[in-house]
């Protein structure tokens, strides 16, 4: 018998509604500002004369355009004789401030960006009642919005909580890759690619063995048997293959993160992004990998394929890793993509200010990139065996990315790692001369038809849409969402005997 009772915390991760859009506090810290240095009777120039700032820096901030240093933060406090906490306060100083907010938040997003319309820049004299019916409209926009993806709502807006919470950590969560250190002790790991028989000892230290089968239930990926102390996997029908390493850990993630069972789907994603982190952790192991990484930084010939291809994992894996190492150990911001064919965002991480897609919640899953996107751009190459390397040149500035494609069974994809143009430096391939200019979220950009093949053929088309069926699929239910247990407990029963 094996003892399965969690021995230790959970990693703690967000709730769905922990995370506010990270613009929002800046928003009302620049209003608190405003608000104080008015009552106070000072322009902007008298207090940007006494912290030692412009006016033209300090229009900014209070804008919420610009997060203020704490020096100045304190700088501005002192000048207006209040609290730091005052005026770092969350809720905006009155009604008509929180409208103000309210309105910026709502013309800062995609969604209103979308529509190509003017923004509204209230003024003194603009009537509160005028602000009340413009930021209801906005939020009426917003609930329509959200009501056309009401089905996987629940879903996207956890996921969406998950990205952001990690993007405030910069992607790394320092507990787990000391869990997975240990882990890797236990099975003696020195160096290079992490081998199966290495991951087997892994199993073996928690009580567990690997089995093969060629049964699993449909709806999984692997199941493990806590009672008899059994890790069931797929065959190994390719001698070596990275996958089977990769979902051997997920499952070893669950007994060494101590997981129980899920308690709703946002507790389903945070284990998902747990196991998924264990493994590239175990897979790519920190110390290992920050040395490659680094001495590839000092040669300024940092390459995805390259760190691929040291850890014998996959090209996605390398990519993502790079995510959780970049920031911290090597002081670059990045961004990361996997983009579809027909270029849908399937998963998704920045931060270095690259200007995601977004729908009404704020998740990125199945938004469409740009066209002039490398992630695109790299379909309409003939030879596909290299990386494409490519500038953009985006509202947020320019950015530098590394593409790979790839065929898997759902279609074609894209594998993007890129940074902004002053870190392109450290990369092989910034001396590409492809160059390409995105104005998106502009539809005019490569989302509205050219005006005259619209008058042309807009009246004569009659297209029959390809309905992806999970757009109309129910979000999945059961203690372990999308499982079909009945199947997974007759399988443990038929196997607990051999």
């Amino acid at each position: 018998m094996v003892d399965s009772s969690p021995s230790r915390p959970v990693i703690a991760l967000p709730a769905v509604g922990d995370a506010a859009p990270p613009e929002a506090a800046g928003l009302t810290l620049g209003r608190r500002i405003r608000h104080v240095r008015t009552l106070r009777g000072m322009t902007l120039d008298q207090l940007g004369a006494a912290v030692g700032s412009g006016a033209s820096q300090l229009s900014l901030v209070e804008n919420g355009h610009r997060e203020p240093r704490v020096s100045l933060l304190q700088a501005i406090a002192a000048a207006l004789e209040v609290p730091v906490a005052e005026l770092l306060a969350p809720e905006p100083p009155t009604r008509r401030a929180a409208l103000e907010v309210a309105l910026e938040r709502a013309q800062r997003s995609t969604l209103y960006a979308g529509l190509g319309l003017p923004q509204v820049r209230p003024t003194k004299g603009t009537p509160t009642e005028a602000l009340e019916a413009i930021v209801g409209l906005h939020a009426e926009l917003d609930r329509r919005a959200n009501a056309a993806i009401a089905t996987p709502e629940e879903a996207r807006r956890a996921n969406t909580a998950l990205r952001r919470w990690m993007r405030e950590r910069n992607n790394e969560l320092p507990e787990i890759e000391d869990l997975a250190e240990e882990a890797l002790g236990h099975a003696g790991y020195v160096s290079g690619a992490l081998t199966h028989r290495a991951v087997a000892r892994m199993a073996e230290h928690l009580g567990f063995t690997l089995i093969h089968v060629d049964d699993l239930p449909h709806s999984t990926r692997t199941v493990t048997d806590l009672a008899n102390g059994r890790i069931y996997l797929p065959p190994a029908s390719i001698p070596g293959g990275h996958g089977l390493r990769s979902l051997a850990l997920q499952a070893i993630a669950h007994r060494v993160l101590a997981h129980s069972t899920p308690q709703g789907y946002a507790d389903f994603l945070r284990q998902r992004v747990e196991i998924n982190y264990f493994a590239a952790a175990c897979l790519l192991p920190r110390a290992a990998a920050v040395a490659f990484l680094t001495d590839a930084k000092r040669a300024k010939d940092l390459a995805v394929e390259d760190f691929r291809d040291a850890f014998g994992v996959t090209h996605e894996t390398a990519a993502q890793r790079m995510t959780n190492l970049l920031t911290t150990h090597l002081d670059l911001r990045l961004h990361f993509l996997r983009v579809g064919d027909d270029g849908a965002i399937y998963k998704g991480y920045e931060n270095d200010g690259l200007p995601l897609p977004t729908d009404g919640t704020g998740a990125i899953e199945g938004q469409l990139v740009c066209r002039a996107w490398p992630a695109r751009m790299a379909f309409t190459r003939g030879d596909r065996t290299t990386e494409h390397h490519q500038y953009t040149d985006t509202p947020a500035g320019t950015y530098w990315s590394s593409t790979q494609t790839g065929v898997a069974a759902a279609g074609g994809f894209a594998i993007s790692v890129g940074v902004p143009f002053g870190s392109a430096k450290w990369f092989r391939g910034r001396e590409t001369t492809t160059r390409t200019t995105s104005r998106c979220p502009d539809p005019t950009c490569c989302r509205t038809p050219a005006p005259e093949l619209a008058d042309r053929w807009s009246p004569h088309a009659w297209p029959s849409a390809a309905v992806h069926a999970q757009i109309l699929a129910p979000l999945p239910s059961g203690t372990f969402p999308g499982v079909d247990e009945t199947e997974v407990y007759a399988f443990l029963d038929r196997h607990a005997h051999r």
